[in-house]
């Protein structure tokens, strides 16, 4: 059976998403960042990179949530839009845009220490995830999901981190891109996206932001390199 390595996390939730959207059988292993789990030398053998989420299908290891997103859709041939250029295109604006700049966002916003001065890091990120999602909003303007005519997985990796918006750019920020909010509301409303949301609450995690926790998720507070 299907190993998934998760939290509950964006991107682990947005693999949640499809894993019950195509109804895959799938055993769900929990990786508990905030107590360091995903350094432990056998997840490092899953991923090298020691983030979530993972996936061992019968000995065919993936990580990165977009690459098993697509690596499920082409092995069950579900979810897969047909028009290839725009599906690895707009997933890879996913993977190498949201993603990272929402993550950024997100620690500068709630996490950074709050006794140094971070408003140029703060201001850039906030400023390229809002960039970003207006991009994703003009691109729904006429259209109702990211790809061709039908839900795919592009849409799922969006939602993903876009159900996250508010926390990334404060309450009302929704209000600045009414169209990806109409994908969220439409794809949250979906039976398996509430399974996937629910998948973290059959576990333990550690709720704690305590110095442990920092120390886990956040090593280069500890390191310096340069």
């Amino acid at each position: 059976m299907l190993k998934f390595y998760f939290n509950g996390s964006p991107n682990p939730t947005k693999v949640a998403l499809f894993l019950e959207e195509a109804g895959l059988p799938y055993e769900a292993v929990k990786i508990d960042t905030r107590k360091g789990e995903q350094f432990a030398p056998d997840y490092l053998k899953i991923n090298p990179n020691a983030k979530v989420p993972a996936i061992d299908d019968g000995g065919t290891i993936v990580f990165d949530s977009n690459a098993i997103l697509l690596y499920l859709a082409e092995k069950t041939g579900k979810f897969l839009p047909a028009n290839r250029a725009e599906l690895l295109s707009w997933l890879m604006f996913v993977a190498s845009g949201v993603g990272p700049y929402s993550g950024q966002a997100v620690h500068f916003k709630h996490f950074a220490p709050k006794d140094q001065n971070h408003d140029y890091a703060h201001n850039r990120y906030q400023y390229e995830t809002d960039r970003h999602y207006k991009i994703l909003d003009g691109h729904l303007k006429d259209r109702r999901y990211m790809v061709g005519d039908a839900y795919s997985i592009v849409d799922m990796a969006l939602w993903g981190w876009a159900r996250m918006v508010p926390f990334k750019l404060g309450d009302d920020a929704f209000a600045r891109y009414p169209n990806v909010k109409r994908l969220v509301d439409e794809i949250s409303a979906r039976p398996a996206a509430a399974r996937a949301i629910a998948l973290k609450d059959k576990f333990t995690f550690k709720a704690e932001m305590d110095d442990e926790a920092r120390a886990n998720m956040f090593r280069h507070m500890t390191t310096k390199v340069a």
